[in-house]
């Protein structure tokens, strides 16, 4: 936003402190409010607000009080992506930096910067990167990519199941995506805990982000290094191999925009969706019914709690107008998922059921709406799917209003979702997850209920459920049987959705 009067925040306050042109200027009722610092620890309230004083776009203040516009309703968030002429994500034009009020080390630079990737670019340059990275897309074996999710799931379960508690964020949600990720970027080796924190990190716009980034992108230099002197059937391979002819620098830069935006985006529904199970009766009964599959519970999820809070940035290629405001050629505007997929205008009651609609702003729209959703859906699906299955009984092991999230402008992320369940045995990594025998037998399969009770063996036994005793050995993973009776029921479709059939 030029610092010029008429002010285009809609405000013409004069305060004591900053004069004005200062980016700070206006602060208040009725003017910009700062994503950062302790007004912002709760985004969603702060969001709501600011649609009650502003509307469906709204001026607000970025670190350093660098100004922008967020938008906060679902047609205008619409219309932002896809009027490509109106708008564009060349940061190059954005006013605050060409005035050098954004400093080098400013900790959003990694999202705002400029990098010679197809969301960056526009026209010939867009599809020409845009076409090499959708083509590298379809080459990838869904069905491998299905059964790489189903292992890496089995391994981390594997892992806690034992022990008969678990926190599925730090152990679960915040692994499987980056496990997958590496696999299919044909970096495998390069998957462990240290991966995991920096980009968990890099994504968090903290003081060591930078130092974080550096780490990931030395890790994509060296793959881009290996697949280029010898290409394998990897996504990697077809991007470098790709006719478009992209350079090292091109081949990385789009391997760091998959990796991160797979990695965040999943790793956060993974977290949200296995919360709503665990804390929301409701949600839990359509499942456990059958009214709502697991795929249906990740869009639900993708309504209620998207991934990415907000998205940098769209930038005014010319002086124009959104949501009643006048936009300024080279104002800044971030598209928003989280307050537009709760607009009121679209949701008027945000109890009600999202199910079979797919109008989310999660996975952003035109000619930059993400090319690997269908990725990110799948190691959502199947990881949601196979851990459920393996603990069939689990519980949340800690009251609902302890749980606590770590808030960024770019996304909401769950601390921790600590869980309870009878302790498991092992299983074959190879094999899809087999449902094993918990002290209270079940008719079909179903999430565990809560219960107020902290110890699970003082759960009620149905009259027909053998008494507990010793521990019965899990028996060896058996081929598929004709049991239970119904074999056309929940587990047998699910059975056969996993396998691909």
């Amino acid at each position: 936003m030029t610092p010029e009067p008429p002010s285009p925040t809609g405000t013409h306050d004069t305060l004591s402190g900053p004069p004005p042109g200062c980016p700070a200027h206006g602060l208040g009722p009725g003017g910009p409010r700062r994503l950062y610092g302790p007004e912002a620890e709760h985004l969603s309230e702060l969001y709501e607000r600011l649609r009650e004083e502003h509307g469906p776009v709204a001026p607000v203040l970025l670190h350093d009080d660098v100004p922008m516009w967020v938008v906060l309703g679902h047609a205008e968030n619409l219309q932002l992506v896809r009027q490509a002429s109106q708008f564009t994500r060349d940061s190059r034009i954005w006013t605050p930096l060409r005035d050098g009020r954004v400093k080098p080390d400013h900790p959003l630079m990694p999202h705002i910067a400029w990098q010679p990737i197809c969301s960056h670019a526009e026209g010939e340059e867009h599809k020409r990167l845009r076409g090499a990275v959708t083509a590298a897309m379809e080459t990838i074996d869904h069905r491998s990519v299905r059964r790489h999710i189903g292992r890496y799931t089995q391994i981390l379960v594997n892992s806690f199941c034992e022990r008969g508690r678990a926190d599925l964020v730090s152990q679960f949600a915040e692994h499987l995506p980056m496990a997958v990720m590496c696999e299919i970027l044909g970096m495998s080796e390069e998957y462990n805990d240290r991966m995991v924190q920096a980009a968990r990190d890099a994504l968090k716009g903290t003081e060591t982000a930078i130092q974080s980034h550096t780490y990931v992108m030395e890790a994509l230099s060296r793959l881009t290094t290996r697949r280029r002197a010898r290409p394998e059937d990897d996504f990697t391979s077809h991007l470098i191999t790709h006719p478009a002819g992209l350079s090292d620098d091109e081949v990385r830069e789009h391997l760091r925009v998959v990796l991160f935006a797979a990695y965040e985006a999943t790793a956060n529904l993974l977290a949200n969706a296995l919360r709503m199970v665990l804390t929301e009766p409701g949600f839990r009964a359509q499942l456990n019914g059958g009214q709502m599959t697991v795929p249906e519970a990740i869009e639900q999820s993708l309504w209620d709690e998207p991934p990415f809070s907000t998205v940098f940035a769209y930038y005014a290629k010319q002086d124009t107008e959104l949501g009643g405001r006048q936009i300024r050629k080279g104002d800044g505007l971030l598209f928003a998922p989280a307050p537009g997929n709760v607009d009121p205008r679209v949701r008027p009651d945000l109890s009600a059921s999202m199910q079979g609609n797919r109008a989310h702003l999660a996975f952003g729209g035109g000619p930059h709406e993400c090319p690997g959703q269908d990725i990110g859906r799948a190691i959502a699906d199947v990881g949601v799917d196979a851990l459920l299955t393996r603990l069939s009984d689990i519980q949340l092991d800690c009251a609902e209003e302890d749980l606590r999230w770590r808030s960024s402008i770019a996304s909401r992320h769950l601390v921790a979702l600590p869980v309870r369940f009878e302790p498991k045995p092992q299983q074959d990594v190879d094999l899809p997850p087999q449902a094993m025998p918990v002290p209270q037998q079940r008719s079909h399969w179903q999430v565990g209920t809560l219960s107020t009770d902290p110890t699970p063996a003082a759960e009620p036994q149905p009259a027909a459920a053998r008494p507990a005793a010793t521990p019965v050995p899990a028996p060896p993973a058996l081929p598929a049987s004709p049991q239970p009776p119904r074999s056309r029921g929940l587990w047998g479709r699910l059975l056969v959705w996993w396998r691909g059939e």
